[in-house]
């Protein structure tokens, strides 16, 4: 009795309705939609009532090897899986850029996310430390103290 290959979690795949396919939307995007770049990508974002879907372009000027161009896309496809669900709806269309070919995989997703979230479709990382955030208004009796003794005057 021969049995199936194990499948994947639903939330872990990849669906049609979490791609841009056409060239017609890709156009769209591209045309009305907002850039942010980085070194290794670029990221065109168009807010839309549909769910967060993920366009990839990756030129054979960025690798001549269809080899490194599936790469940056897994890489890339593996990062967007991960942070779906947290994205605002709307069409994320990637282009890899020169450096990105000889990129590695830590690298490709980092960027990805920093774009992501230089577009304001991912909140900022809250910065750890061990120093108190610093109070944005001062009560005026606690802001006394606080003041530079004036000087005599001369």
């Amino acid at each position: 009795m021969a049995t199936s290959p194990p499948q994947k979690p639903a939330a872990a795949g990849f669906p049609r309705l979490a791609r841009v396919r056409a060239k017609a939307e890709f156009d769209r995007v591209f045309s009305a939609g907002r850039r942010v770049a980085d070194p290794l990508l670029s990221l065109h974002v168009l807010a839309d009532e549909k769910a967060a879907r993920l366009g990839l372009a990756v030129s054979r000027k960025v690798d001549p090897d269809a080899v490194g161009r599936n790469r940056i896309k897994r890489v890339m496809r593996d990062a967007f899986r991960h942070t779906r669900g947290q994205l605002a709806p709307g069409a994320y269309v990637l282009v890899a850029r020169v450096p990105a070919g000889k990129a590695v995989n830590a690298d490709l997703r980092a960027a990805f996310l920093r774009l992501l979230q230089r577009a304001g479709a991912l909140p900022m990382p809250v910065m750890g430390g061990t120093m108190p955030p610093a109070p944005t208004s001062l009560p005026p009796e606690s802001a006394a103290h606080m003041r530079r003794p004036s000087l005599p005057a001369r």
